[in-house]
C-alpha cells in the first residue's frame, strides 16, 4: 500500500490530507468520496509518523498478541467444546458457547473470528489458519483431522489431552527449579548487602593500619567500590544488553541457532532441555501417525512444538529423509539427535510392523529421563549451591580476618 498527500481547498483555506490507496488515481478517487474540498495537487510520501503511532498504539491495545495463546483457557475450551461436539451440538452453537464462557480476550477474539468464518461458510480447519501462530501446527493438525474423518469431537479431546500433558511437564519443571533459583537469589541478596553495609566498616580501619592488603581484601574493596558508585550503571547495562539480545534472538536465525545450542550444554538445563523436546516430539508425532495423518503431516506438526530452534532444525532432517524416499530410522540417525539405541529400535519397528508400539517405549524412554532429572534436579543443584557458598564464606573471611591478622602481628611485633 501507497500514501499520498493530497492539498486541497476548503473555502479560502488550504489544507492537506494523507490519503492511504495503490495508485494515485484510486487516492484521487478516496478523496474525492470524502467531499473535503477542491482538489489541487497530490504528491507521493513515505507512511506518516503519526500513523505509524497509531497502528502501533492500536496493536498493543489489541488482544491479538503475536504469542500462542494461554494453554489453560485453551486447553479447557478444548474440553468443553469437545463435549459439546461429542453430545451432537452444530460447531456455531459450540463455539459461541466456548466463547461466552472463557473470560480470556484473546481467546475470545480468535474463536470470535473462527465462529464468524465458519458461519459464513468457510471451513472449520481454513478458518483457524490465519492464526496458526496463536493456535500453533499441533491443533491446525488435529482440527482438520477430525473434520477430514467425521470425527471432530474425538481430535479435539486428543489435542487437549496432549497439550495437557506438555503443560505438566512445564509445571513440574517450574516446580522443581523454584527453591534452587530462590536459593540463588537470596545468596546473591546476602552477599550485596554484606559488601555494601559490612565491607566499608573495616576500610576505613585498613587504611589507618597501613598494612599492605591481600588480593581477597583488595577484591571485596573493588566489588564494593563498584556496586556503590557504579551499581546503577551496571544494572542498566545488563538490562540494555538483555534487550539487544532479546532483539536479535528474535530477528536473527542464526543467533537464535547459536543460543539454543549453547543451552544444550549448560549443567543439568541442556539435559532437561533436550529429554523435554525430544520426549515432546516422539509422543505427538506417534498421536498423530497413530490418528492416521500422513507422516510428513505428523513430522511437521510434532517439529513445530519443539522450542528450542536448533534441535527443530535437527529434526528436520527426517522429514528430508522421508522426502528423499530413506527409511525414518535413517533420520533419525542423521539427526543426531538420538541414542543409537533409539535408532535401532526405531528401525526394528520399521521392519517389524510395530513402529508404534515401539515409538511409544522411545516416548517412555524420554519421559522416564526427564521425571528423573526434575524429581532430583535440587539433589544435582545442590553440591554447585554448596561450592558457591562455600566460596562466598571464604572470600568474606579471607578479605576481612587476613588484614586483622597482620594488624594483629604488627601490633604484637
Amino acid at each position: 500500500m501507497r500514501y499520498f498527500r493530497i492539498e486541497y481547498k476548503s473555502g479560502r483555506q488550504r489544507h492537506s490530507v494523507v490519503v492511504e490507496a495503490p495508485s494515485k488515481i484510486e487516492a484521487i478517487k478516496a478523496f474525492q468520496n470524502r467531499t473535503l474540498g477542491v482538489f489541487i495537487s497530490i504528491q507521493e510520501v513515505a507512511k506518516p509518523f503519526s500513523m505509524v503511532l497509531s497502528e502501533w498504539w492500536r496493536k498493543q491495545r489489541s488482544p491479538l498478541k503475536k504469542k500462542r495463546l494461554r494453554q489453560e483457557p485453551y486447553i479447557a475450551s478444548l474440553r468443553q467444546l469437545s463435549v459439546m461436539l461429542d453430545a451432537g451440538l452444530p460447531i456455531n452453537q459450540s463455539l459461541e458457547d466456548v466463547i461466552a464462557s472463557t473470560n480470556d480476550p484473546m481467546l475470545k477474539l480468535v474463536f470470535g473470528s473462527i465462529l464468524k468464518d465458519v458461519e459464513s461458510g468457510v471451513g472449520l480447519s481454513q478458518a483457524m489458519e490465519p492464526f496458526a501462530l496463536q493456535l500453533g501446527n499441533l491443533s491446525l493438525s488435529m482440527f482438520r483431522l477430525g473434520e477430514q474423518t467425521g470425527t471432530l469431537a474425538e481430535s479435539v479431546g486428543k489435542l487437549a489431552d496432549i497439550l495437557e500433558r506438555i503443560e505438566d511437564n512445564r509445571r513440574q519443571l517450574v516446580k522443581a527449579t523454584r527453591y534452587p533459583l530462590f536459593t540463588i537469589f537470596a545468596m546473591a541478596i546476602a552477599f550485596t548487602i554484606v559488601i555494601v553495609m559490612v565491607v566499608p566498616q573495616f576500610q576505613q580501619l585498613f587504611a589507618q593500619s597501613g598494612v599492605e592488603l591481600p588480593f581477597a581484601t583488595r577484591f571485596l574493596l573493588w566489588v564494593e567500590h563498584a556496586i556503590r558508585f557504579y551499581g546503577p550503571y551496571i544494572v542498566t547495562g545488563a538490562v540494555v544488553m538483555v534487550m539487544i539480545f532479546s532483539y536479535y534472538y528474535q530477528k536473527e536465525e542464526r543467533v537464535r541457532l547459536a543460543a539454543d545450542k549453547m543451552l544444550l550444554r549448560i549443567y543439568i538445563v541442556g539435559k532437561v532441555t533436550k529429554y523435554a523436546m525430544i520426549g515432546r516430539f516422539i509422543y505427538i508425532f506417534n498421536v498423530l501417525m497413530h490418528a492416521g495423518i500422513p507422516i510428513t503431516d505428523a513430522l511437521d506438526a510434532a517439529v513445530g512444538v519443539v522450542d528450542n530452534s536448533y534441535i527443530r532444525q535437527r529434526l528436520l532432517m527426517i522429514r528430508q529423509a522421508i522426502e528423499e524416499g530413506r527409511p525414518l530410522h535413517g533420520g533419525f540417525e542423521e539427526s543426531g539427535m538420538f541414542l543409537n539405541m533409539i535408532v535401532q529400535m526405531v528401525q526394528a519397528g520399521e521392519q517389524g510392523g510395530a513402529l508404534s508400539k515401539m515409538l511409544e517405549k522411545v516416548t517412555k524412554f524420554y519421559q522416564d529421563r526427564y521425571q528423573y532429572i526434575v524429581d532430583n534436579v535440587a539433589a544435582m543443584i545442590e553440591p554447585v549451591l554448596i561450592a558457591a557458598i562455600a566460596g562466598f564464606v571464604l572470600v568474606l573471611a579471607l578479605g576481612i580476618f587476613l588484614p586483622m591478622w597482620s594488624m594483629a602481628e604488627a601490633v604484637g611485633m
